[in-house]
């Protein structure tokens, strides 16, 4: 029988009049959808006074009008400290948010540029994004009120490491769903074999669960190729700071490069990473210790971590299938080569 599928949701069209009215921006032109990114919808619009993007935050967990001001101040102060981003017009009333029929909505000056992947970077250019993750950090330091600066590196961190009782069952769980599809098709395949050998290496893997603690401060939360757009060769802005707040800094560092640096088979380019991570550590004031800590908690992490295969069998949502095959793969080098990861973020 035909299986379920959620395709991409298609956007309703943004409420251009009413929002329009907010600002002094024109009257729209066109107005186009913005196809990449998962979360949250992204409009191209053209007014008779300029291009903008207008972003309507939809997304539950990140779209309370107040955290999406603080958010804006955010950016207005890294804007202020040379940090390239791209801060939203303010209305007429003062305000960055515009909620019209009960959705939040904001206005953003539109930025030319396309998204790079490591690939696409030289190792110069890597040491550069390296720099400018380390220099967001060390500015939100700076412009962020004092209470979500730091914890003591041995104080309790927000989020405890995943446990593996639950991963164990979780597997299972999702073992249980693959094998109820009928007939399997080449995904369902492939999970199955990544699930059981997950389950394997988690197995002998139980007692390297890293404890709780580390270091912390404000992070971009989500910086990742299609977060970052350039222009010829330099970083022309950082959008989307929805998932600000305030987590480990030095595993945000490692978790941008397991996005930028991955490989299609499922490896890092471990030259690019040494560059990357050199320059963040300078760059963030980070010591080689804390990014060393940081690889530990994200390969723990991901070793446990099933939010594609969740996506896929629970939501029936298939938007992030793509994603599967490498960073799937993904887990099981970095497990194998685990000294040779942790020594590019740390030497």
């Amino acid at each position: 029988m035909p299986r379920p599928c959620v395709p991409p949701p298609v956007p309703l069209a943004p409420p251009l009049s009413a929002l329009l009215r907010q600002y002094t921006a024109g009257s729209a032109l066109t107005c186009e959808p913005v196809d990449q990114g998962l979360l949250n919808r992204g409009y191209r619009l053209c007014t008779t006074r300029g291009r903008y993007f207008l972003k309507h935050h939809f997304d539950p967990d990140t779209a309370d009008p107040a955290a999406i001001a603080r958010q804006h101040r955010a950016t207005q102060r890294l804007a202020d400290l040379g940090v390239p981003v791209a801060p939203p017009l303010t209305g007429r009333d003062g305000r960055t948010v515009a909620v019209v029929g009960g959705h939040a909505y904001a206005l953003h000056p539109w930025v030319e540029g396309r998204h790079r992947h490591g690939g696409q970077l030289t190792t110069g250019q890597c040491a550069r994004l390296g720099a400018l993750l380390g220099a967001v950090h060390a500015c939100l330091e700076r412009v962020m009120p004092p209470k979500g600066r730091t914890r003591p590196a041995t104080g309790p961190h927000p989020v405890e490491s995943a446990d593996p009782d639950d991963t164990f069952a979780l597997i299972d769980d999702l073992l249980a769903h693959v094998s109820r599809r009928r007939p399997l098709d080449a995904f369902d395949e492939l999970a199955r074999y990544r699930l059981l050998e997950r389950r394997a290496l988690l197995e002998q893997h139980t007692d390297r669960r890293p404890p709780p603690g580390g270091p912390v401060g404000w992070v971009h939360g989500d910086f990742h190729p299609f977060n970052l757009l350039y222009r010829g060769d330099a970083p022309a802005a950082i959008v989307d700071w929805d998932r600000l707040g305030v987590q480990p800094r030095a595993e945000e560092a490692v978790r941008a490069a397991a996005i930028f640096f991955l490989r299609p088979a499922g490896t890092l380019d471990l030259p690019k990473v040494r560059a990357y991570a050199r320059a963040y550590r300078r760059a963030a004031g980070a010591a080689p210790s804390e990014l060393a800590a940081a690889v530990h908690r994200v390969w723990w992490e991901r070793l446990n971590d099933f939010w594609m295969l969740r996506w896929h069998y629970e939501r029936s949502d298939t938007r992030a299938d793509p994603q599967f095959p490498a960073a799937s793969a993904l887990v099981v080098w970095w497990t194998r080569e685990y000294d040779a990861v942790c020594g590019a973020f740390a030497e």
